[in-house]
């Protein structure tokens, strides 16, 4: 034990390369944290850090020992935070980064849910579509609609849910446009795609029912990072939506859209919860726990 609590004071000088700033994160005098290091180093029979009044650097030994370190030290961070959640309540801020598209046509809900089951759990939401640096921006995880991330290969991504997608216009459009009885016809329509286009997605949609697949070449005139604002173009009437069945519920129970070619769909949208690490606090492995569970 004496020794993990030696690596762990050595991880914070390692991080900081300053024995004043680790000694003051540590809440701990200068001369103490100083001493344990020294005898670390006595301990395992090498010297893992360059001194001098000006700065501190690691030795060559010293930085291997450091990269074993940080995970040792983190894992046994967190197996001890599982272990007080036996007897106490999951506590902290959960950082969470998601689109906001998802936030209030999914997780509002649900998030009013995971908030009174776990009142010591404070939240801060950015509602954002953008790539954020899990390594570096202060997030525990995001919740990204789309593929999972391939870069870079330490990210983790769990999927939590599949969102069904169908065709949604206005009356009015409707009324004006061309007939629409089949996937082909489309080409004679305005698409306005939404979520997450790429330049290929843009021209090739694959539609299906049942067994049968029909892949129809569309050209989408209006080009969006944001699921509700093609929502919003197709209730004024200017084209077709791709949208969830969840997120066009009220638009349909009103009239203000209808839903077109209903016997197809195209393929549902994978969503997913991102961490940078599998080693997660027990706070975000309930949050994703929680989430997939009530999406699914």
């Amino acid at each position: 034990m004496e020794l993990l609590s030696y690596m762990r004071l050595f991880v914070e000088v390692a991080r900081t390369k300053s024995f004043r700033g680790a000694a003051e994160a540590l809440e701990m005098p200068n001369s103490t944290l100083s001493r344990h290091i020294s005898e670390l180093e006595k301990t395992i029979g090498l010297q893992l850090l360059h001194r001098s009044t000006r700065k501190v650097e690691l030795t060559a030994a010293g930085e291997v020992y450091f990269k074993r370190c940080q995970s040792i030290v983190e894992e046994a961070r967190i197996a001890h935070e599982s272990l007080l959640d036996v007897v106490e309540r999951p506590s902290g801020t959960m950082r969470v980064s998601m689109p906001v598209d998802l936030a209030t046509g999914y997780l509002a809900p649900i998030l009013s849910e995971f908030a009174k089951a776990y009142p010591l759990i404070g939240f801060e939401f950015d509602l954002t579509p953008r790539r954020v640096d899990l390594q570096s921006d202060p997030f525990d995880l995001a919740i990204r609609m789309g593929p999972p991330p391939t870069t870079p290969s330490t990210l983790v991504a769990r999927q939590i849910a599949l969102l069904p997608r169908y065709l949604y216009a206005s009356p009015d459009y409707l009324k004006a446009a061309a007939p629409l009885t089949h996937p082909d016809d489309l080409t004679n329509h305005v698409l306005c795609i939404g979520q997450g286009a790429t330049s290929q997605e843009e021209t090739r949609r694959t539609f299906y029912r049942g067994d049968e697949v029909v892949n129809v070449m569309i050209a989408a005139r209006f080009r969006m990072n944001s699921v509700g604002l093609s929502r919003a173009l197709a209730m004024s009437g200017v084209g077709i939506a791709v949208l969830d069945t969840e997120l066009a519920r009220e638009d349909v129970a009103s009239g203000r859209l209808r839903r077109v070619l209903p016997e197809w769909s195209l393929s549902p949208v994978q969503v997913h919860a991102i961490t940078d690490t599998r080693l997660l606090p027990a706070r975000t492995r309930l949050f994703i726990d929680f989430i997939k569970a009530r999406l699914s």
